[in-house]
């Protein structure tokens, strides 16, 4: 699979389908597998944050979740296949799990919210394992605590379930940094780190019509319902000024 780096943050040019056939293949052999979902905000975080950058780029697969990264890929002409969202993934990955009678643990949100999104979730894909649920508030790496005798608890329940897809939703740097200390204690396969997947399976963000996700305009929707997320959205045209302004290196192939 080809790879690219933008602004040093490497994205993998995958399709959804490419995404979801290696993760069965990893749950079939046993494997863990460890997916992020970069977007324009997640790249240019990392910008400002080398710790992060270097837990980012150490996951197995990095899937373009942005149409802004698509767009750069394309101006620098590196194309990206497709936009591959994290909220879409991590519903492909319930139809799997639906499909072959998986095994699912949802760990993040706030106390009930988790739980929530099970419910619906097992009333929609009846054929998935509901292994747990674990709300996010809890001592443990992702709050600079790791080790924490209440992140030590969380992990046992996880590891005694043994389930083929955990869903970490703590927002992103929380769930990378979560995920990157606990990777070796961790007994799952498919490992991802899916932000508020929680609280939309939970029903309790609504998410953009199709049709501003086909014009790639998500983010005006979300702005245009929660306007305090101006101060992060902000970054996305000075992502997109960066990239066309920058260098040929800005967006490059990694061999």
């Amino acid at each position: 699979m080809d790879k690219l780096s933008i602004m040093d943050v490497r994205i993998d040019n995958c399709s959804m389908d490419e995404v979801l056939k290696i993760a069965e293949e990893k749950i079939t052999k046993d494997e863990q597998y460890i997916i992020y979902t970069p977007n324009t905000e997640i790249v240019m975080m990392c910008q400002k944050d080398e710790e992060f950058l270097n837990i980012i780029n150490k996951s197995h697969i990095n899937v373009p979740d942005g149409v802004g990264l698509i767009y750069a890929s394309k101006i620098k002409k590196y194309p990206l296949k497709e936009k591959v969202a994290g909220y879409d993934l991590s519903v492909n990955l319930l139809k799997l799990a639906n499909e072959k009678g998986l095994r699912l643990y949802a760990l993040g949100g706030k106390p009930g919210v988790a739980e929530a999104a099970m419910k619906n979730v097992k009333k929609q894909y009846p054929g998935i394992k509901i292994a747990g649920t674990h709300h996010g508030y809890f001592k443990g790496a992702h709050l600079g605590m790791g080790g924490h005798e209440e992140e030590v608890a969380v992990i046992e329940d996880i590891n005694k379930q043994r389930p083929h897809i955990l869903f970490v939703g703590f927002g992103a740097k929380k769930q990378e940094e979560w995920i990157e200390y606990n990777r070796d204690l961790l007994k799952a396969n498919i490992i991802i780190g899916n932000g508020g997947t929680l609280d939309g399976l939970a029903g309790i963000v609504k998410r953009a019509p199709d049709i501003f996700i086909k014009l790639g305009l998500e983010w005006l929707y979300r702005l245009m319902r929660e306007p305090k997320r101006i101060n992060r959205q902000i970054v996305l045209p000075i992502f997109m000024i960066k990239v066309v302004l920058g260098n040929k290196n800005i967006v490059k192939e990694i061999k």
